[in-house]
């Protein structure tokens, strides 16, 4: 049988969040995976190369381009490759196409903590951003929270309005303050380096969900929402001195690292008071992408 290149439209057909979301918590009760990042700059261009290993489900490389300037051009603005091999013996396993990687690795990250962290009864979703990975969120909450109406807020009204159509049960939010406070879980994912999300807005017992940031000048979420929330990542290594929404956060001395709960080595430690504002930083490492190239290979080979 010759490698397998599976497409964007052959992985959709045989993917599933819930599934996937469960196949990332599987994948932390493995060996701890060895990851490496390297990041590359040109002002606001960004290559950003991605490896792990982890001993027993194989390697992956993962290189992705982020040029902000590509919806100018009509392109996207994340672009890239991905690559799976052997645990065996390091030979190419699968070509996986790079959006499908990582649109459903980035928002079953974020599902995964919410499944743990927000409380079971939410009811209100609301989403801060209206591009892809705002869109992909939209899925993958509506799988764990199919009776929660949603609400997506954007700068440009018009682009929320065009996500909010494509999707029931969603509308688009005009004041951004008192959607936050109205909503259980604030899912972000903007792009910028000021925060837009205010900790003055936030009420006991919601759940934030922080995604868009991935450069060290970069945050979503300002001090005070950090101080007021409970901490928790995906992991340590991959956040803390790499993302500004945490190291920013601690250069400040809003917060210290001691702050950070738990990340998905310590799933246990995944738990909430009812009070609690809990956070839950995306970080997306390389590990992630290789759990979730594991699981799209396996449910690919499965449905064939």
């Amino acid at each position: 049988m010759s490698m397998p290149i599976i497409s964007f439209e052959e992985g959709e057909k045989v993917l599933d969040w819930i599934a996937l979301s469960d196949a990332l918590a599987a994948g932390h009760d493995m060996p701890r995976a060895e990851v490496a990042d390297s990041f590359l700059y040109r002002d606001k261009d960004t290559l950003l190369t991605r490896s792990a290993w982890i001993d027993g489900l194989g390697l992956a490389i993962k290189a992705a381009t982020i040029f902000p300037g590509n919806s100018d051009r009509g392109l996207d603005t994340v672009n890239g490759m991905m690559s799976l091999l052997s645990d065996r013996d390091g030979t190419l396993e699968a070509m996986i196409d790079f959006h499908l990687v990582t649109k459903w690795k980035t928002a079953a990250d974020s599902l995964l903590a919410a499944r743990r962290l927000a409380r079971p009864d939410s009811r209100q979703i609301l989403i801060i951003g209206a591009g892809a990975v705002a869109r992909s969120l939209r899925e993958a909450y509506g799988a764990a929270f199919p009776e929660a109406q949603f609400a997506i807020w954007n700068r440009t009204a018009t682009k929320a309005e065009a996500l909010a159509a494509d999707f029931p049960h969603t509308t688009t939010a005009i004041d951004l303050p008192e959607a936050v406070g109205e909503a259980d879980i604030v899912a972000c994912a903007t792009s910028g380096t000021v925060p837009v999300l205010n900790g003055a807005w936030l009420r006991p017992g919601q759940h934030i969900d922080l995604i868009g940031a991935y450069r060290p000048d970069m945050r979503e979420a300002d001090d005070d929402t950090m101080r007021r929330a409970r901490i928790f990542v995906d992991s340590r290594d991959t956040t803390v001195h790499h993302i500004g929404e945490i190291a920013l956060a601690i250069g400040s001395g809003a917060i210290t690292e001691e702050d950070i709960v738990a990340d998905y080595y310590q799933l246990p430690d995944f738990t909430r008071a009812p009070e609690d504002i809990t956070l839950f930083k995306n970080g997306g490492g390389a590990h992630l992408d290789l759990m979730t190239a594991r699981h799209i290979l396996t449910a690919w080979t499965d449905a064939r």
